[in-house]
């Protein structure tokens, strides 16, 4: 890319902090905080780079964005306010970090008396006022993705791409999963062009998922890699499956097809107001079962600030598909002899004319 991440948008990143006074006003509270850099980063602009040192935004009734971070000059183009704290001593960072960040932020607390959040408090703070937890609330307030945030999504799910392609070029027997995971990242970050600030989740072969190990890939073997590469707080998530030796048995490619279909089924599936639960349970008996292989895992989920968002495409929940929804779609089939099984992964953009698909690597063995 030879680029720097899109940066998001102060007016949309003011929008974002209209949505939760909007659920402060419904649930009563008079402030929410935030104690997570990627929700900062989404409310604020502001993307801190230093994952040792905690961050915070407090988003109040009163109208008032506040940025609590260490250093000065921060580029945070929508908050109101920056107060810092010193989480180190002649760069020595302190033995207690949290404790310095709750002195930051007891001399702004003391005016409110209930709070939201959506992480555990610093225990130094919990007697300063009632706390709710808003975790859920806040995970679904936010699934409608800002276009700033469709841009975040695009440039992750390319990095994304560009780090299959590395896998692609270089897999073969004998690599071992590390070393494949390792050349792997090394793309995205330069895809990126700054680090990652997530990076996971499977690159076994031989197996449907795991972290890697020195095991080398084996003739016959398909490697299940499942990515995330987060950017700035967002996170892609894409999977793909390679037959190690480029040689894929007639089971493979079969299971393959049929995978491919409920795939392709999916995509016709998704609109505005269609149930995530029924496209479950239809991929669910299309693939499960199918020539004796199994399907035991959810549908898929939304991808954003968390690694799963609202809506998940799971029979535990019943939710809908909403304009706005950025969702991974990830139907799979496992058995001994498929020699680690597939999965295939798309991640789509609902919106009120259907769907937009957002990866487009190939899908092929």
């Amino acid at each position: 890319m030879n680029t720097l991440p899109p940066a998001l948008d102060p007016q949309s990143c003011r929008s974002r902090q209209n949505a939760v006074r909007g659920l402060l006003e419904e649930q009563k509270l008079d402030a929410a905080l935030f104690i997570n850099r990627n929700y900062v980063h989404a409310l604020t602009g502001y993307w801190h780079e230093q994952p040792l040192t905690p961050v915070a935004a407090l988003v109040s009734q009163n109208g008032n964005a506040i940025l609590i971070a260490p250093g000065e000059n921060l580029n945070a183009p929508a908050a109101d306010t920056h107060i810092s704290y010193e989480p180190q001593e002649l760069c020595t960072l302190v033995e207690n970090i949290p404790a310095r960040l709750s002195t930051a932020l007891s001399q702004i607390l003391e005016p409110y008396k209930r709070i939201g959040t959506t992480n555990s408090i610093p225990t130094a703070l919990s007697q300063s006022a009632e706390w709710v937890d808003i975790t859920t609330d806040y995970q679904n307030l936010r699934r409608h993705k800002y276009p700033d945030e469709v841009k975040l999504l695009r440039y992750a799910i390319h990095a994304t791409e560009i780090a299959y392609t590395e896998a692609r070029n270089i897999l073969t027997p004998g690599l071992s999963e590390l070393s494949l995971y390792s050349s792997m990242q090394a793309a995205a970050i330069n895809a990126v062009g700054e680090p990652l600030s997530a990076w996971g989740n499977d690159f076994r072969s031989g197996e449907p998922g795991g972290f890697p190990r020195q095991r080398p890939a084996a003739n016959g073997e398909i490697a299940v890699l499942d990515i995330g590469v987060g950017v700035r707080g967002y996170r892609s998530d894409l999977c793909r499956s390679f037959s190690v030796d480029r040689n894929p048995t007639d089971l493979q490619l079969k299971a393959h097809a049929r995978v491919l279909e409920a795939l392709d089924h999916a995509e016709s599936y998704i609109r505005p107001g269609a149930s995530c639960k029924t496209l479950f349970e239809e991929v669910h008996a299309q693939l499960d079962g199918w020539n004796g292989y199994s399907f035991y895992h959810h549908l898929g989920h939304a991808i954003g600030l968390d690694a799963h968002e609202t809506p998940r495409l799971n029979p535990y929940w019943d939710d809908t598909f909403q304009a706005g929804d950025v969702v991974a779609v990830e139907p799979g089939l496992y058995g001994d002899d498929l020699r680690g099984g597939l999965r295939l992964e798309q991640n789509f953009l609902v919106t009120e004319a259907g769907v937009e698909r957002l990866s487009h690597f190939p899908l092929d063995l």
